[in-house]
This record gives C-alpha cells, structure tokens and sequence, in this order.
C-alpha cells in the first residue's frame, strides 16, 4: 500500500476550499431541482395534501442529481441550452465527487498542479453556482405564480 502524504501549504489548503465549494454548489443544485419538481407539481395539482408534499419532498432529497435532472426534464420546460448545462454540470460533479483526486493525486504535489485544478474547480463552481441562480429564479417565479411563500419548501 502506497503511502501519500497530504500537502500542507496555503496553496493545498484553497485547493481543498475549492473542491468543498463545488460539491456545495453541486448540492444546491440538487436542492434547486428538488424545489423546482415539487412546485411544478403543486402547480399541476399533482400534489394535493401537505402531508403528501412533505413526503415527496423527503423522498427527493434522497434523489441523486441525475436522477432530479432526468425527473424534472419531463415536467419543466427547459430550453435545450438549460438542459444541456444540465447534464454537463451533472457530469462533471460526477467526475469532481468520485475520481477527481484519485485521478490527479500527483498534480497535488506541485504548486504548478495545484494553481490548474483550483483554476477548473473555479469554473465549475461558477458554471454550477451560474445554474442554481436560474432555477433559483423559476422557483421564485412558481412561488410567486401560485400564491406560497418561499418558506413552504425549506
């Protein structure tokens, strides 16, 4: 068994900071799309009692992003830009969650390697962060089109 030692250096620390706020923002997404699914069921009167939303709503919290995208794809009308980024975003967390240091553990040994992941973790946490802020707004557009207050999903 290989023995690795994590680097110490301030550099090593913001590289973790950034992986932390990708796999944040990929969670708000999840929240976002959780929101959004059971507003555009409400809307549809697809969910009748509270007791019925508030069981819905914990069984899509247990959803994972792809199955929430997948779900959502067949009740929101997302442009074909929104669905792609969608599944980019979906994909790349993937990636960010479950391979990402496995793959790149050596560049986290240089100054070199560290700057270029901070660098792609940046942008996928501003493409994720970019997305949450859009589904966001539709949410608070349902909100506000069926008579609620922003607090009846959280």
């Amino acid at each position: 068994m290989k023995h690795t030692q994590v680097p110490e250096s301030e550099q090593s620390k913001e590289l973790f900071a950034y992986f932390g706020l990708a796999v944040y923002y990929g969670q708000a997404l999840e929240q976002q799309l959780t929101n959004l699914l059971l507003l555009t069921k409400l809307s549809q009167g697809k969910t009748p009692t509270e007791a019925d939303l508030t069981d819905l709503y914990q069984r899509k919290l247990s959803n994972s992003l792809g199955q929430l995208i997948k779900e959502i794809q067949h009740h929101f009308p997302f442009s074909e830009q929104e669905t792609a980024q969608l599944e980019e975003v979906w994909k790349q967390r993937n990636h960010i969650v479950h391979d990402y240091f496995k793959e790149r553990i050596q560049e986290t040994f240089t100054p070199a390697g560290r700057a270029k992941m901070i660098e792609e973790l940046k942008r996928f946490k501003n493409k994720a962060r970019r997305l949450e802020i859009k589904l966001q707004g539709y949410c608070t557009e349902m909100f506000t089109k069926l008579g609620l207050e922003e607090e009846t999903l959280h």
